[in-house]
């Protein structure tokens, strides 16, 4: 397992148990270190932290790209899946991850902790996302230019 990988995984579980307990990441985090002795490595602090700050938007951006459902209808398993993913696509800014990878790492965490039919879905809604971020950036690009 790469290093990234483990880092979306660990900020997956973390953000899981915020999504559960509705506890604030850093008490959250201060959990795991006390008590399981949890080493946070930078990139999943970077992503914790950051999914925190703009849950609300992230959020948004999940629900408007939801066909027929809404976000209290996902499982809290999906919902913390995909937050992560759109976090990672709109706020972490990290030029050596592509969108794609970001969808490809979402899918696998849906299928260890869903099935098939859990990671086919996040498959679809962050391909959504990602083809309308893909346009904003493209229209941004060519107003600037």
């Amino acid at each position: 397992m790469t290093k990234r990988r483990e880092s979306r995984e660990q900020a997956f579980t973390l953000l899981f148990e915020k999504t559960v307990t509705g506890d604030s990441m850093e008490d959250i985090i201060e959990m795991a270190k006390e008590a399981r002795d949890v080493v946070i490595d930078p990139y999943c602090e970077k992503l914790t932290a950051l999914t925190e700050l703009y849950l609300d938007e992230i959020d948004h951006t999940i629900e408007e790209n939801l066909r027929g459902w809404s976000l209290r209808r996902l499982s809290k398993m999906t919902l913390t899946i995909l937050r992560v993913a759109v976090c990672e696509m709109q706020f972490m800014q990290a030029d050596d991850v592509p969108v794609s990878v970001s969808i490809n790492e979402a899918v696998e965490l849906a299928k260890i902790y869903g099935n098939e039919k859990d990671a086919s879905y996040v498959n679809g809604v962050l391909s959504t996302i990602a083809k309308k971020l893909e346009g904003a950036k493209n229209e941004t690009e060519s107003e600037n230019a």
